[in-house]
């Protein structure tokens, strides 16, 4: 597990993955068999392979098992650096897509001229990794993904609209604590951190295991603003 996983992050403030990393450890593959339908992922990166350069960096913030964002950007041609807290989805990813580059870091980790400092990205993408953390501190993660990028770089994320803050819950065999917005608040959040909101979309998602509930996924695409 990332030695960030509990203490002082470089945001300053104080964090607790306690557990987090673990149990998508021991959930492995079974997430893509739990979510085989992500229209909206895939949607988002052929949004943002009509729209980079070619050969543009990209930053997949939780990149999970690589599938499908890191492959098909990777497949388009573009340097594609993943992240994620769970040393297993790593080693995954890595097997998934050798044509990336996977590394086991905390968002925390990732702040310019901060010890594992990655440099600017064209591009960010965070399907579903925002809503692992805190609601304290997606506002830094989010200035975090703004101050990685580069001046109009572009920041694709997916949330799941709820009302919750570091709420735990069942998910397949594990507990995962996680945290939401209602939409007009996920707004209102991610224009704050300095984003300007060039598109939405929302799907209704049923999942393949009785395990995790539906859940209606919100994307945005955006690009940063100044």
């Amino acid at each position: 597990m990332d030695d960030e996983a509990e203490g002082i992050g470089t945001t300053g403030v104080e964090i607790d993955r306690t557990g987090q990393a673990e149990a998508f450890d021991a959930i492995g593959d079974r997430y893509d068999e739990a979510f085989p339908h992500k229209e909206g992922q895939v949607a988002a990166g052929e949004w943002l392979v009509k729209e980079l350069p070619p050969r543009s960096r990209v930053l997949d913030l939780g990149c999970g098992t690589g599938v499908p964002t890191a492959r098909q950007l990777a497949g388009a041609g573009h340097e594609v650096t993943g992240t994620d807290l769970s040393e297993e989805m790593v080693r995954i990813a890595r097997a998934n897509v050798p044509g990336a580059t996977f590394l086991q870091m905390d968002i925390a980790d990732l702040a310019p001229r901060g010890p594992r400092d990655l440099g600017t990205f064209d591009a960010v993408v965070a399907f579903f990794s925002l809503l692992m953390l805190p609601r304290a501190e997606i506002p830094l993660a989010l200035r975090t993904v703004r101050d990685v990028l580069r001046p109009g770089g572009l920041f694709a994320l997916s949330m799941v609209e709820a009302d919750v803050d570091d709420f735990s819950i069942p998910f397949l065999g594990n507990t995962i604590r996680v945290s939401g917005y209602l939409r007009d608040d996920l707004r209102r959040v991610v224009g704050e951190a300095g984003f300007e909101i060039l598109g939405e979309t929302s799907f209704t998602y049923a999942p393949a295991t009785t395990d995790v509930p539906p859940e209606e996924q919100i994307f945005l695409n955006c690009r940063r603003s100044g």
